[in-house]
């Protein structure tokens, strides 16, 4: 039976290094602060005006592509996953294929917008259309650029010291090796607390109405110019967490999602070799790894060096550990994510 196999995995990361200590001058904290909520120590930030989503996806896609052993014509199919695009449209898929200059062969390309769940729903749309024959290599990317979007003050200490900047990428073939591939995906989502992570504006929402909170644009009649004052008020443009809320289905829906996982192929959690969870919180991370059973050989994390790069995450963390000799042929990989929306899944490989 065809299954899905990662045949080249690429990571890039802007090389500014932003620590702890340098965000205290632009708000109340403290390096211990940060440190005991988040696990951070520092994060990367990408050059504005030099750098972009795409282009550091594209730095990351072409190594990956390159491990792969085939030429970037070879792409037939792109998904990109991101929640911070250089456009609010077009997404940044057409934006790789120019960037990459594979624009001749005219392939599709398509944009998830499921945050820091997107390279795991990415990963799962790439695996139907790879089993189902109708693409042999998938380049799937997943990059953030957060920096650009960032509220640099007390107020929005509690979000701006979590995220970072960068790109991680695969490329996804057939495989008819026996007990290779990508064994299954796990999606799942719930809505009702969409607004308790999330950036509501720019949006088309127009005023409307959740419970005693009113987002988006001012009341103005048909044809008036719309009236920034209020959003500015609001801070909408920002992006906002309930951290306590999130913390609290993060640790729930992870190892829910990793045992469905492992009970629709009939494994046990001792099978896992190696867990890669997206990059939220080190402290959701140390959770979900005791609630496992599994030790610290068993799981890679690495939001210290880089904080939270949600859509890149998990490929960074994937593709920094296979550089680092942790997945090797035969392994059980699992990858797990959950994120704004709420959006969860999981992924288990047998690599």
């Amino acid at each position: 039976m065809m299954k899905t196999k990662i045949a080249g995995l690429g990571f890039y990361v802007p090389d500014w290094v932003v620590t702890n200590d340098e965000l205290t001058k632009l708000m109340e904290t403290s390096d211990a602060w940060i440190q005991e909520r988040t696990g951070i120590k520092e994060r990367r930030y990408a050059r504005k005006h030099e750098e972009t989503t795409t282009t550091m996806g594209a730095r990351a896609a072409q190594i990956a592509i390159d491990r792969a052993g085939i030429q970037k014509e070879d792409v037939d199919f792109i998904i990109f996953a991101t929640l911070s695009p250089d456009y609010y449209f077009p997404g940044c898929g057409v934006l790789l294929q120019r960037e990459l200059g594979i624009t001749k062969t005219e392939i599709g390309a398509l944009d998830i917008r499921n945050q820091c769940s997107g390279f795991i729903y990415g990963l799962s749309i790439a695996d139907q259309f790879i089993k189902t024959g109708m693409y042999k290599n998938i380049l799937l990317v997943g990059a953030e650029m957060h920096s650009m979007g960032l509220q640099f003050s007390t107020p929005g200490r509690n979000v701006s010291v979590i995220f970072g900047d960068g790109a991680g990428a695969v490329v996804l073939q057939p495989t008819q090796k026996e007990g290779q591939g990508i064994l299954t995906t796990q999606l799942h989502s719930d809505g009702t607390h969409a607004e308790q992570l999330a950036m509501i504006s720019p949006g088309s929402h127009g005023g409307y109405h959740l419970g005693k909170e009113k987002f988006g644009f001012p009341d103005t009649e048909f044809g008036e110019i719309f009236v920034y004052q209020e959003l500015i008020e609001q801070k909408s443009y920002y992006p906002t967490m309930e951290g306590q809320l999130v913390f609290k289905m993060a640790v729930q829906k992870f190892p829910e999602v990793i045992m469905e996982a492992l009970a629709k192929t009939g494994l046990e959690k001792s099978a896992i070799d190696l867990l890669v969870p997206h990059q939220a919180n080190l402290r959701i991370s140390q959770y979900v790894q005791a609630k496992l059973g599994l030790r610290d050989d068993q799981v890679w994390n690495n939001i210290q060096k880089y904080g939270n790069t949600t859509a890149a995450s998990i490929p960074i963390a994937l593709c920094e550990a296979w550089e680092a000799g942790k997945v090797r042929e035969g392994d059980l990989v699992c990858l797990a994510a959950f994120g704004s929306g709420f959006t969860w899944g999981s992924a288990l490989i047998r690599w």
